[in-house]
């Protein structure tokens, strides 16, 4: 009876422990899966937009700002990997040693089981019986049936731990597992977008090299169209100045046959045969007579049909420089014809500068058309050319811009204006 009574008084503080409770996901792990969730799908957004970028015009300068945001958006993904993967760690680490704890505590109550199976065993089935029949009076029959009572839900509560602390053994394992199949996931994600990092890092790096290198050729290029449109405004100088003194000669001429006939004696003219009046063999090329009108304005056939590719004025190319065009740029097949605009006077038949093959028509009356970037030239220098007649066939392939020719229109004094303002509307 003492052994017994021993006993429960052993099995008493095993009945006081509590197994932990299973370990919950963390709120800080829940928001971070959801901001890795929104992260994700900014990117995809972004990776979106720049296929949408690259299948129009190719925006280097767009394209470059659209990778820098995905760089970004993807160092997020990254930092929010890092974490799951620190906070996954913290809780496997957390669980195994539960784990191990349960283990500990699962071995010391079967050990204290086992041991009362065998007290069981050795007294045989009748001991609780035996006890009870061998009471001296009816207050130590209470008291023996107290301590058997309580021997008897001691027992049943050994077990019942026993049975709890296994089911939690088998929970602590499968929440490992699964924890640590969750780091491996995760570490082979972190792996796969560090890989993309870098990917796009290299094309972000890729795309800064061709943006300075467009800037390169862009500064070459307006140094190169200054010099040309120099060059260009020098030589239509000298051709207003040779007009001008045209002009003034004619003008000269005109005027001292004039004189010449006011001076000749009044009586005498009428017995003189008068002489015939001199037709000005150059009548059609007249320095004085202009074959455009302002009134043409707007109704003028194109040079050659085509897109427009470029406006008279400033531009500003993506990357931020600002270009200045004296004309148009019209893009056409390559060896399309190019036709003159109006009658004229061809002044300029020949590569010239960085044009290449070029078409300057006097039209008279200082306006000058300039077809550049030529292929081939089908007119001669110094020959008349009517309205519409094939100056050349486009070329221009070899320029930044493609095939192409650049039409210009200069009005009185050189000055470039508008074509498009004497073009016809499309």
């Amino acid at each position: 009876m003492t052994r017994r009574l021993l006993l429960a008084t052993l099995l008493l503080p095993a009945l006081t422990w509590v197994a932990p409770a299973r370990a919950q996901r963390t709120p800080e792990l829940s928001q971070s899966q959801q901001r890795l969730q929104e992260i994700r799908e900014e990117r995809r957004q972004l990776t979106h937009d720049l296929n949408n970028i690259r299948s129009q015009v190719h925006d280097l300068s767009s394209e470059a700002q659209l990778i820098r945001r995905q760089v970004n958006v993807s160092a997020g993904v990254l930092r929010e990997l890092d974490f799951q993967v620190s906070r996954t760690e913290q809780q496997i680490t957390v669980t195994t040693r539960e784990l191990l704890d349960t283990q500990d505590r699962l071995a010391e109550r079967r050990a204290l089981l086992y041991r009362r199976l065998r007290d069981i065993y050795k007294r045989g089935p009748l001991q609780a019986v035996q006890a009870l029949l061998t009471a001296e009076s009816f207050g130590d029959l209470i008291n023996r049936y107290k301590y058997l009572y309580l021997v008897a839900r001691h027992d049943r509560a050994l077990m019942d731990e026993v049975t709890e602390l296994q089911q939690q053994l088998v929970l602590r394992d499968r929440q490992l597992k699964r924890s640590l199949a969750e780091v491996q996931s995760l570490k082979g994600e972190r792996v796969q977008e560090h890989g993309h990092l870098q990917e796009l890092e290299q094309e972000q790096t890729h795309t800064i090299t061709q943006l300075q290198r467009q800037a390169q050729s862009t500064q070459q290029r307006m140094v190169q169209l200054a010099r040309d449109e120099r060059q260009m405004t020098a030589l239509i100088a000298t051709l207003e100045r040779r007009r001008r003194d045209a002009e003034r000669r004619e003008a000269a001429r005109v005027e001292a046959e004039r004189r010449t006939a006011a001076r000749a004696p009044a009586a005498g003219s009428a017995n003189r045969t008068p002489l015939p009046t001199r037709a000005p063999a150059t009548a059609a090329r007249n320095p004085n007579e202009s074959h455009l009108s302002t009134r043409e304005m707007g109704s003028l056939a194109w040079p050659v049909e085509g897109r427009l590719l470029y406006r008279f004025g400033r531009t500003t190319t993506p990357n931020g420089t600002t270009l200045r065009w004296n004309g148009i740029g019209i893009g056409a097949m390559r060896g399309a014809a190019v036709r003159s605009i109006a009658a004229g006077t061809v002044v300029l038949a020949r590569p010239f500068e960085g044009y290449g093959p070029s078409v300057v028509v006097s039209h008279g009356g200082g306006y000058y058309s300039l077809y550049l970037y030529l292929e081939d030239i089908n007119v001669s220098e110094g020959g008349e050319i009517a309205r519409g007649q094939q100056v050349g066939t486009v070329g221009g392939q070899s320029t930044p811009e493609g095939t192409h020719i650049e039409f210009q229109v200069r009005s009185p004094g050189g000055q470039a204006v508008d074509p498009l303002v004497w073009l016809r509307k499309r």
